[in-house]
């Protein structure tokens, strides 16, 4: 059987706890489901063939330089992009082939299906979540979507009991929410068992 391919927007060496514990290398997925107002990563919507298209093996090959950093620092290889949760076969590939001792970390939005993160959670180490707002029409208003598949993929993530692997990017985005409304965000997920946030405001650049 062909192994999965996935087009790769970049490869970010040396990032050190910024991703996840120790030093990391970001591979950033093109494709995402959101359409977010003042996307952060442009690049990973649209046209992705001017990317390299990657197997779990050639990106494994090219990351696993930097093991023993990872070895040393309890870090490893964070997923992000666009949205990393659309490509389960390939990260559980890539899961397959690096040591047990390597960190994969995920940042994610979680607007995808309930059974990709199902099939994710038992193979990865850390899940960061940007949430934009829990309040549906302010997420929808921001990001084009809805926030269904979120919230049940939050529940999910609770019912596992994994909270505590989980960081939690709560934005102040202008012009979309307030300190209120991000007050409200946090008290759902604390009401979930989410004790772990990022409590950031948006630099706005618009395209």
């Amino acid at each position: 059987m062909e192994p999965p391919r996935a087009k790769v927007i970049g490869v970010a060496r040396h990032r050190l706890a910024t991703d996840g514990d120790g030093v990391t290398t970001l591979v950033a997925f093109h494709g995402c489901p959101l359409h977010c107002r003042y996307c952060l990563n442009p690049q990973s919507l649209g046209d992705g063939d001017r990317f390299k298209e990657y197997t779990p093996e050639s990106l494994y090959r090219e990351v696993r330089i930097d093991e023993l950093y990872f070895l040393a620092t309890n870090g490893g290889v964070t997923f992000g992009g666009g949205e990393p949760c659309l490509r389960p076969d390939f990260i559980r590939h890539f899961r397959e082939l690096c040591s047990e001792s390597w960190q994969i970390n995920l940042e994610t939005s979680l607007n995808v299906p309930v059974a990709n993160i199902e099939a994710l959670l038992p193979m990865v180490n850390t899940l960061i979540i940007d949430i934009k707002d829990t309040n549906p029409d302010i997420y929808r208003d921001y990001t084009g979507q809805s926030n269904t598949l979120v919230l049940e993929n939050l529940r999910l993530i609770a019912d596992a009991g994994r909270q505590i692997d989980c960081i939690v990017r709560i934005p102040l985005i202008p012009g979309y929410n307030t300190d209120t409304d991000r007050d409200a965000s946090r008290a759902t997920l604390e009401q979930l068992g989410f004790t772990r946030f990022d409590l950031f405001t948006y630099q706005i650049r618009k395209h």
